[in-house]
């Protein structure tokens, strides 16, 4: 594999609200995005490495601004990640590789439109679908009342009636059973816990596939929690959603009536995006 520099790549380490990812300028091809799968794991892995919730590659695109491709910290390349995109805007920004404060960008769940705010990032995601409520499946030896969007990727929500409730969920557990759980087979699921407040005011954790973890934020998981709850009647825009990294994402929509069943437009995710350093990863790193 090709790499820059005397073997190392240059990236930028950047947050959105708790998730963190490693960013990198593609657009002279110098990675294979078809085959760098080894290079984000062993970039993405705490400890040994940079660290981060996934990697992404800001690559050339005839139409729109600049494509990206998304892969999380297994390696795995995903359609869609919300807070990723609002750090993707803001690197291409800072960058120079877009001059103007608004763009459009291709992902695999399709176009992005994005505005940068100084540190925050507003961006307009595409229209979620496959929505299905209150589903009942089995689960640790217990029936789990809980709903299915998705948002530009896979969510499972499962409501809490308590705060306690949600502070004291077993969300790896559970959260890994209903991410392999076969109702969402072959592409498995996000799962994401959630108590809501009042109409304006979530709070969520998150079960993260391809991180196969708790995540301290989720953006599409937070769209999908906010989407879910409008359709329960629970929820009306904006919602602010609370993350576990104490940071809050504010969900933006339309919701209509489509043949007696609740649909949402116009959807946008807006919170922070910050630079936390640029640096070279050294091959020695990625070696095994």
């Amino acid at each position: 594999m090709e790499m820059q520099s005397e073997g190392r790549i240059h990236f930028t380490k950047m947050t959105g609200s708790g998730n963190d990812f490693i960013i990198i300028d593609n657009r002279g091809g110098a990675i294979d995005a078809d085959n760098c799968r080894d290079l984000v794991s062993r970039a993405c892995r705490r400890k040994l490495s940079v660290g981060a919730d996934g990697l992404i590659l800001i690559e050339n695109d005839p139409e729109v601004d600049f494509k990206w491709r998304f892969f999380n910290a297994d390696g795995g390349e995903a359609e869609m990640c919300g807070n990723g995109a609002r750090c993707a805007a803001r690197f291409a920004h800072l960058q120079g590789i877009v001059s103007k404060p608004f763009m459009a960008f291709r992902t695999l769940a399709g176009i992005i439109e994005a505005e940068i705010r100084e540190e925050k990032v507003k961006i307009r995601v595409t229209e979620p679908h496959s929505q299905e409520l209150d589903l009942c499946l089995d689960a640790e030896g217990q029936t789990h009342c809980l709903h299915f969007i998705n948002t530009g990727v896979p969510h499972v929500v499962i409501f809490q009636d308590k705060a306690a409730g949600l502070e004291s969920a077993d969300v790896f557990h559970l959260g890994r059973t209903f991410r392999h759980h076969p109702r969402f087979q072959p592409a498995g699921s996000n799962v994401n816990f959630a108590f809501v407040q009042d109409p304006h005011h979530v709070s969520v954790r998150t079960y993260e596939r391809g991180v196969e973890d708790e995540t301290l934020a989720c953006g599409t998981g937070s769209i999908a929690t906010a989407l879910l709850a409008s359709a329960k009647g629970l929820a009306s825009s904006p919602v602010h959603v609370a993350t576990r990294s104490g940071e809050t994402l504010t969900i933006h929509f339309e919701a209509f009536s489509n043949q007696g069943a609740m649909q949402f437009r116009k959807i946008y995710l807006e919170g922070d995006a910050k630079v936390v350093y640029v640096a070279e990863l050294w091959d020695e790193t990625l070696r095994q």
